[in-house]
């Protein structure tokens, strides 16, 4: 019954990833309509439209560490469900492309805190065993989030005529209050308490309720690291020679993870399956599939992240990366069916599930020692979302019906990404370390020397 507890708060922090995955995909939806709606020009459409919550997000990342470290891990996921709420209500009301882009970058802020915050908390009130599973969760509901707003956007079409799309974006609104509601009944994290604010009797009575056996024996092992660490050599800053294995190691596997082209599918599923002749409502209906696989094969990554570990997953969806790649670029060439095209893009989809999809943020909240833990994910998802709108900002240069480079076939894209992931494969297989089944302050001595 003890053990449930950290299981029931890890769920509840998770939960700030469905809202993630819901608002980073949901506008898929509605960018052909507001396209037609406001008639802007590519570019404008790109930075504006379809990637403002990208930069809001990485503004959010790159500043998320600080306010999760100053007021803690709980108080900010509140902050997270009234960001997430604000943005729902005032993208939907728009009124012009600029109001429109506004509320977006305001949902993005709460994206890339998030990405800070959510992970960072359940990697904290986690055990060796169980730390796998429980930060999976998080992308675990990434993807439900992303599958439910492909639904939502497949059933609200036509539902509001010429304003379909702000439903889309509205209903967000509905788990963003139900996510700052349930945040109330969870504890702060005991390692904060104990880092940040020296407070030894909080602590000990959260590592009592998650069914730690001899909470001051943990407590001891976490603040002995932490003086052990001082003393050999005092942190003066973030970015200095000790820390940069950790470093390397967070931004490789977030820039590899944007650079597979997850973001530039899911953003641009229905343009990109309109360029076989798929029409827009078929098209949201295949988008449904993307999500359905995506769901399916993160619970396989789920299931065998801390049964055969983080690098061997990555392994295997870096074969899998690789081979889909080029497979789907194969079609386009040859001009094949879109139900082969969508079932090499659908092994795309398994693969990022079952590898980065599962990994990445749980490897990223591993490796950073306790007092670095926000800051380092920060960092992470900062490098993560750098990449992601950039992607997602130059996208309409080649996709753009009017004036993109590949307008009739963007089979060069995909040859791009399937390259980048034989890199990927090659980092994993000679610098990437293993986590599985090591306690948070062991990782720390053996990265971080």
């Amino acid at each position: 019954m003890l053990k449930s507890k950290y299981f029931r708060w890890s769920i509840v922090a998770s939960i700030a990833g469905f809202i993630f995955g819901f608002d980073t995909v949901v506008i898929s939806g509605a960018n052909i309509p507001i396209k037609n709606l406001w008639n802007t020009t590519p570019l404008f459409h790109g930075f504006f439209i379809m990637s403002m919550a990208l930069w809001g997000t990485l503004f959010g990342s790159i500043f998320g560490g600080i306010p999760t470290d100053r007021y803690g891990r709980k108080k900010i996921l509140l902050l997270l469900g009234i960001l997430f709420a604000v943005s729902a209500i005032g993208s939907a009301l728009a009124n012009n492309p600029f109001v429109f882009s506004f509320f977006r970058f305001i949902g993005g802020i709460g994206i890339g805190v998030s990405s800070v915050v959510a992970p960072t908390y359940i990697s904290e009130i986690s055990t060796p065993k169980t730390r796998g599973k429980l930060g999976a969760l998080y992308q675990f509901n990434i993807v439900f989030g992303i599958l439910v707003a492909f639904l939502s956007n497949y059933f609200l079409q036509g539902f509001g005529g010429e304003n379909d799309w702000r439903w889309m974006l509205g209903i967000l609104v509905i788990p963003s209050v139900i996510f700052t509601i349930m945040v109330f009944g969870i504890p702060e994290s005991p390692r904060w308490l104990i880092i940040q604010k020296n407070d030894r009797l909080k602590a000990t009575k959260i590592f009592k309720e998650m069914g730690v056996e001899d909470a001051n024996r943990e407590i001891d092992l976490i603040l002995n690291i932490q003086i052990s660490d001082n003393l050999r050599n005092p942190l003066h800053t973030f970015f200095t020679k000790k820390h940069n294995r950790i470093l390397w190691l967070a931004f490789l596997i977030a820039f590899f993870n944007q650079l597979s082209g997850i973001n530039f599918i899911l953003y641009y599923a229905p343009e990109i399956l309109s360029k076989i002749g798929i029409g827009e409502k078929d098209s949201l209906l295949n988008s449904i599939s993307i999500g359905g696989t995506n769901l399916v094969f993160t619970f396989v990554g789920l299931y065998l992240i801390d049964i055969i570990g983080r690098k061997k997953l990555l392994i295997i969806g870096s074969i899998g990366y690789i081979i889909s790649l080029s497979l789907v670029a194969g079609c386009f060439i040859s001009h094949a069916s879109s139900f082969v095209l969508m079932s090499f893009l659908l092994l795309f989809i398994a693969a990022h599930a079952v590898g980065q999809g599962a990994v990445i943020w749980v490897f990223i909240s591993e490796i950073f020692p306790n007092k670095l833990r926000a800051t380092g994910q920060s960092f992470g998802a900062s490098v993560h979302w750098v990449f992601a709108a950039i992607i997602t900002l130059i996208t309409p240069l080649f996709l753009d019906e009017k004036e993109g480079i590949f307008k009739e076939n963007p089979w060069p894209i995909f040859v791009f990404f399937a390259l980048m992931m034989v890199v990927q494969l090659a980092w994993v297989l000679l610098k990437m370390p293993e986590t599985k089944g090591v306690s948070l302050e062991e990782i720390e001595s053996q990265l971080i020397k």
